[in-house]
């Protein structure tokens, strides 16, 4: 891992970029030492720096949590295939379309979490060889990777998921499989995402640990309190 740039934030968080082989990544660590880690996942296709993802990353570092984003394979700083953009754009079409998306979802996200979930655990591994940083490990953000960690990595302690309806198949089983606390956000009013799907999903979570918040509103209006409520839900399992 090599750090390629540090500044000291207003709020006394260490902002650091780095990089680990072809992956760029984003550190935040509070004041104090040793902090737990939480693994911010952003959705697929947006970049680690969108303003509302730092506001979320520097505001958990705040509560006192190391927290770190990387870039996924075609996101961000990551270059794009033509094959990454056609799929995209179908998405995209088929969506406000209305048209069925189940198949192109299938064929462009399942193969994105498959790719990410090792890059991500290569990422994990580096940060837990920092001074300062130690278990347990959190993790916050998209739900299709958040359940493949979840099942994969022993070491994430906690999860909190961004309710999506559209996630992959093998996903959709696996949720079975996860046993770790679940906080899960679901916007009620989401236009991407279909509502039921969502609660499908919630239901399927296999632990035994799960708490359902759902808010009024769009894909991107989840209300800022629900960063606080976070903070509390991992300081039960992380601190």
């Amino acid at each position: 891992m090599r750090f390629t740039s540090e500044q000291r934030l207003d709020d006394g968080v260490l902002e650091r970029a780095f990089t680990l082989g072809e992956i760029p990544g984003t550190l935040w660590t509070p004041g104090s030492a040793p902090a737990p880690l939480i693994l911010m996942a952003h959705n697929n296709g947006l970049p680690r720096r969108e303003p509302r993802l730092v506001a979320r990353a520097r505001q958990t570092a705040a509560y006192g949590y190391a927290v770190a984003g990387i870039d996924a394979p075609g996101c961000g700083d990551r270059p794009r295939s033509a094959a990454d953009e056609q799929a995209r754009a179908d998405l995209r079409r088929a969506m406000q379309a209305g048209e069925p998306v189940d198949e192109i979802f299938e064929s462009f996200i399942g193969p994105l979490v498959e790719q990410a979930v090792p890059e991500w655990r290569t990422t994990l591994d580096a940060l837990l060889a920092l001074p300062g940083i130690g278990g347990p490990v959190g993790y916050s953000g998209w739900t299709a990777l958040g359940i493949r960690l979840a099942v994969a990595e022993p070491r994430i302690a906690a999860v909190g998921l961004f309710a999506g309806g559209y996630v992959p198949r093998a996903q959709r089983e696996e949720a079975r499989q996860v046993t770790v606390p679940l906080l899960f956000l679901l916007q009620w009013d989401d236009e991407g995402n279909p509502r039921q799907r969502a609660l499908d999903l919630f239901d399927a979570f296999g632990t035994r640990e799960k708490t359902l918040h759902a808010n009024l509103g769009g894909h991107t209006g989840t209300p800022w309190f629900e960063v606080e409520d976070g903070g509390r839900f991992f300081g039960r399992h992380l601190k």
